[in-house]
């Protein structure tokens, strides 16, 4: 009996500790498996972009991020650098539903969300959607419109909902709002106010090709445009997976510090009237992590704040009098800032 009793075996507990290591080992596992598909998920999206728009990786990268930080696009340039064609290659990369608004001074607010209108068979009122109701929606020129029809798209943008004769409609998952301007024109425009630029994630400015890269523009478009033979590469359900997954990288308490010091800084610079609100802090947090898990990463970088501060800050911010006189630009104040705030060391990894 002593001798069955001693080749009975032993019951062991895990001790708290290494029940931690467990727990820790298999949450960094998890980390770097959903950031693996990101990255292939983003790179197929940008190669697929990059066959209709020549040479603007960086405008392609902060579209993407946009998308997978589930936040929208002011895409402001001059005409003829491939604004709409952005957006267009973007929805149709996804496969998602895609509505263009052409915006106009007389354009209603209607025009945009929809209509009720009375049915006399059924004696009730039935709602028409308008354009807004598609996941990707390109508002081209929204400048062009008045206060009053601009403003038919901060319901939509903020909470992914219109009302419409008291009765809220909920808009498509996911949902995406692409705007575009023409910064030189003035003529016939109302600038954007600040609580519908702030509703704004990133704002990206294409600029003018490269002499090489405008010859192979002009290429490629010999016979038709390459737009006319480009296909989905990735479905809205991926795109749903991968926007989930991005919300779960690791940002480090050091990293948020310092992307709310950015933000703070351009309140009380000398040459800002009005900086950027805790939603800039929030646009940089999520931006961050869209663009590490793109470069392949489960922890955000202060690098990867960086380089997104001036499309995530400098659209939130307005000058005061005398740097407008100046001719002294959002871009360059938050450039500065930059350069000035304290980067912070420390362990960034989970």
């Amino acid at each position: 009996m002593a001798d069955t009793a001693r080749q009975q075996p032993k019951q062991t507990t895990a001790s708290p500790a290494r029940r931690d290591r467990v727990i820790i080992r298999a949450t960094l596992i998890h980390w770097r498996v959903l950031v693996s598909s990101v990255q292939p998920f983003a790179q197929r999206l940008a190669a697929n972009i990059e066959r209709v728009i020549v040479g603007k990786q960086d405008a392609v990268e902060l579209a993407l991020i946009g998308l997978l930080s589930q936040g929208h696009l002011l895409i402001e340039d001059v005409p003829g650098v491939g604004k709409t064609m952005l957006a267009r290659s973007l929805a149709r990369s996804l496969g998602c539903s895609f509505s263009r608004i052409q915006f106009t001074p007389d354009m209603l607010p209607s025009d945009v969300t929809g209509v009720s209108i009375f049915n006399q068979e059924s004696r009730h009122f039935e709602y028409r959607a308008g354009p807004l109701m598609a996941q990707i929606v390109l508002a081209d020129e929204i400048n062009r419109a008045t206060p009053k029809t601009q403003s038919a798209l901060l319901e939509a943008m903020e909470e992914r909902q219109t009302t419409v004769d008291g009765v809220t409609h909920m808009l498509p998952r996911p949902f995406m709002v692409l705007a575009t301007q023409n910064p030189i024109e003035h003529e016939g425009t109302f600038p954007l106010p600040e609580a519908q630029l702030d509703r704004f994630l990133l704002r990206v400015r294409l600029g003018y090709p490269g002499a090489e890269e405008e010859i192979n523009v002009l290429e490629r478009q010999q016979f038709r445009h390459p737009f006319e033979e480009l296909a989905g590469v990735a479905s809205v359900d991926e795109l749903s997976k991968a926007q989930t997954e991005v919300r779960e990288v690791h940002v480090a308490s050091a990293v948020k510090r310092y992307a709310v010091d950015l933000t703070r800084n351009t309140r009380g610079h000398s040459e800002v009237y009005l900086g950027a609100s805790p939603r800039g802090s929030l646009a940089l947090y999520r931006a961050g992590q869209a663009r590490a898990a793109i470069h392949g990463r489960d922890y955000v970088l202060p690098d990867d704040v960086k380089a997104l501060a001036a499309a995530v800050l400098a659209h939130r911010i307005i000058l005061s009098p005398g740097a407008r006189l100046r001719e002294l630009t959002a871009e360059r104040v938050v450039q500065e800032l930059v350069t000035k705030v304290p980067v912070p060391g420390g362990e960034y990894k989970p």
